[in-house]
């Protein structure tokens, strides 16, 4: 094939189900020391996401004997993505030049599939490395709709993610996130309102409002992340496509009646399509 023919790399990478991001990422070696300590600030963080860095660096001591600096812990929060709001998990950052939608959801009943999606970021720590996970979620199912793995921040991979999820499953009602860059960027919300989906956006600091997707980032983390230890992007992605499958088809939640999320979403979906 020659060169003319070749596809462009952005059209290879969605054929894939590849962010570009990935395809164009060199490992930039993190020292155990280093990685070890981001896990524990991660843990620190799903358990107690109010704590800033004086507590943080408190509870490093007192839980596992470690001094370390507070410059140290704000480098690596940076890092991560992570920023204390009145106790939000914010690591989608917000663009002040980007629009702030209201938030939608306040007083609303939530009683079907595909009336509101929500989604967020989180830090997936690796062997030697980290990497950042995007999902989009029913909200009334809890079923984990599509997912991306990022070695950075950017929107491409959000997108790509909100983009398969409508593929798959057709257009929510109402789109739910909160005010990070990546959600309030022209590339993301242009997909949403193409297919005429209502946008709401968590209050500054109000972790509370997408609290599902909260819920699914500790499971994630405690039943799959830090059991492991993956050691390239290609085994990270790989082995969270498992857990996701077990996580929407075999994991029952309390909240759902001891109910599968593939077994609430598909059984509302088909009688409303019926």
């Amino acid at each position: 094939m020659s060169k003319k023919e070749l596809l462009p790399i952005s059209s290879q990478c969605k054929l894939l189900g590849l962010a570009r991001s990935t395809y164009y990422y060199e490992p930039k070696p993190v020292s155990e020391a280093e990685l070890g300590l981001m896990k524990l600030i991660d843990q620190c963080y799903l358990d107690l996401p109010f704590y800033g860095t004086r507590r943080i660096k408190d509870w490093l001591l007192d839980k596992h004997g470690l001094v370390v600096n507070r410059k140290r812990i704000q480098r690596l929060r940076r890092l991560m993505g992570i920023e204390t709001l009145y106790p939000k998990r914010n690591l989608s950052l917000a663009n002040q030049q980007h629009k702030v939608y209201p938030y939608l959801l306040k007083g609303l009943d939530i009683n079907r599939p595909n009336q509101v999606w929500a989604t967020d970021i989180t830090f997936i720590p690796m062997a030697k490395g980290f990497v950042y996970l995007v999902a989009i979620m029913d909200w009334y199912s809890r079923k984990v709709l599509s997912w991306r793995v990022s070695t950075t921040m950017d929107t491409s991979f959000c997108v790509e993610a909100l983009e398969e999820a409508i593929e798959r499953y057709g257009c929510p009602e109402i789109f739910n996130t909160d005010q990070g860059s990546q959600f309030t960027s022209d590339d993301f919300t242009q997909v949403l309102k193409t297919n005429e989906i209502r946008i709401s956006m968590d209050g500054k600091g109000r972790w509370v409002d997408n609290v599902f997707v909260e819920r699914l980032w500790r499971s994630v983390k405690y039943e799959e992340v830090y059991l492991k230890a993956y050691d390239t992007v290609a085994e990270a992605k790989r082995s969270l496509g498992n857990y996701f499958t077990f996580y929407n088809t075999e994991r029952r939640h309390q909240s759902l009646g001891k109910q599968t999320p593939d077994t609430v979403y598909n059984r509302l979906a088909d009688r409303m399509a019926a």
